[in-house]
């Protein structure tokens, strides 16, 4: 799911070079700056701005699988093989909903860590 949702977002409509770019930069700007503004707040805010550090904090967490799944998806043919065989117009409008699970602390992150369990224990079992 979250490999796909990058690759959705990265490809839009179109699949234009500029919106992948625009979609990259945009994952690994929320790594960055949700990761130093939650940081800060997490420091020094008090009450409700504490809070609202540490769920920045997860919100940063939650972009780096999608940060990471974007930059895999840079490299020639990778979005195009990711793509292949997809209605990506439908996927667009259920992934345009789905992108909402990143404001939920670490859920992007939990998800991506047992997708990747799951995929490594289906490639031993081949």
């Amino acid at each position: 799911m979250v490999r796909r949702l990058a690759a959705v977002d990265m490809y839009g409509t179109v699949g234009s070079p500029l919106r992948r770019r625009v979609i990259l930069v945009e994952f690994w700007a929320g790594v960055v700056l949700c990761a130093s503004g939650g940081a800060a707040l997490a420091a020094v805010g008090q009450g409700g701005n504490r809070v609202f550090g540490w769920w920045l904090l997860s919100v940063a967490i939650n972009y780096v699988p999608l940060a990471l799944s974007a930059t895999s998806l840079s490299r020639p043919g990778a979005l195009d093989t990711e793509l292949a065989g997809v209605d990506v117009r439908a996927q667009l409008r259920y992934y345009g909903v789905a992108q909402l699970v990143i404001a939920v602390p670490l859920a992007v992150a939990v998800l991506a860590l047992a997708q990747s369990f799951r995929s490594r224990r289906d490639d031993r079992g081949r």
